[in-house]
């Protein structure tokens, strides 16, 4: 069987260091030690490495070493993915300000992948963007995207296993 291919964005990567919210924090480590046994094929695009070097110096260091853990796919947003991006804007899934989220969502479905796991509740973890991108892909003749928070992701693939 073909494993799941899972498309990270910035939040799963920095909560892997965020000691203000320790819950998120274990839920996201417990699906890198997943991650860390080749469960899945993890894609990541430029988006999360340009948000990633915004954050301060010691905590970039930090999340760079936990990127060294994993095999991924580093993918950069190319012109199919921004017009995705601007289409997904043009429906009203989500607005030009959340635009990096919006290349989120196309890098994962340009890019093949089952999933985007994310803890980005106001853009992309909720129904009004499940459905804007069941949409987007439908139209697009693409895959469907699933859009999981990392303990759903888990909790979803005990209970299949």
């Amino acid at each position: 069987m073909e494993k799941p291919k899972i498309y990270l964005d910035t939040s799963v990567v920095s909560y892997l260091d965020q000691q203000d919210a320790p819950e998120r924090m274990a839920e996201t480590r417990r699906l890198w030690e997943k991650i860390k046994t080749g469960a899945y094929e993890i894609v990541i695009s430029n988006v999360v490495s340009n948000e990633l070097a915004n954050c301060e110096k010691a905590k970039q260091i930090v999340l760079a070493g936990y990127l060294r853990q994993i095999p991924y796919i580093l993918i950069h947003v190319d012109d199919e993915m921004v017009a995705l991006a601007e289409q997904i804007v043009d429906f009203k899934i989500l607005k030009q300000k959340s635009f990096d989220d919006c290349q989120h969502i196309a890098a994962a479905i340009v890019a093949d992948c089952d999933a985007i796991v994310s803890w980005n509740f106001k853009h992309l973890v909720n129904p009004q963007t499940m459905k804007g991108v069941k949409v987007v892909t439908a139209l697009r003749d693409r895959r469907d995207l699933l859009i999981y928070t990392p303990s759903s992701l888990i909790d979803e693939d005990n209970e299949n296993d």
